[in-house]
């Protein structure tokens, strides 16, 4: 990892601290060929029922942000993340239980984009366009950030 990477991520954690955030979460862009992974939520979920959303998940205690990345993307997917190769962005939520949560988006490239195995989500598609599934408004902002330069 790169010192202005490490140096990046002590201050999102800080500034995570400092603004009061109860939870991180990381999520993912996994790139490929120009489309980006979606993955929709159970349509039986508390949170959110059938949404679309990245792969993404809270920042479990001791973990790094860069540990929970990989470790989410492999739980969801089944994919192995290759390369962490920018930071997104972030937005703020509160979650199903009430708590301020802060999503950091990292772009990641994938050693290979399948077969996919799905843990939690019940569908997967690769879109190249933020209107092809609902998002919420904060990952379309997002996916249209990363789209733009792709």
């Amino acid at each position: 990892m790169s010192n202005s990477l490490t140096e990046q991520l002590q201050t999102l954690v800080a500034k995570d601290a400092a603004d009061g955030i109860d939870r991180a979460v990381v999520g993912a862009v996994i790139d490929h060929g120009g489309s980006v992974l979606v993955l929709q939520r159970r349509p039986d979920e508390e949170f959110l029922p059938g949404l679309w959303e990245l792969p993404s998940g809270k920042v479990e205690e001791g973990e790094d942000l860069l540990t929970a990345l990989h470790r989410e993307v492999a739980e969801e997917t089944g994919l192995e993340v290759a390369e962490v190769t920018g930071y997104l962005g972030s937005f703020d939520y509160t979650s199903g239980s009430g708590r301020r949560t802060r999503q950091h988006t990292f772009t990641v490239s994938v050693a290979q984009p399948g077969p996919l195995t799905l843990s939690e989500h019940s569908d997967h598609a690769w879109i190249s366009r933020v209107d092809e599934r609902p998002v919420s408004h904060n990952v379309a902002d997002l996916l249209t950030k990363h789209l733009a330069t792709t």
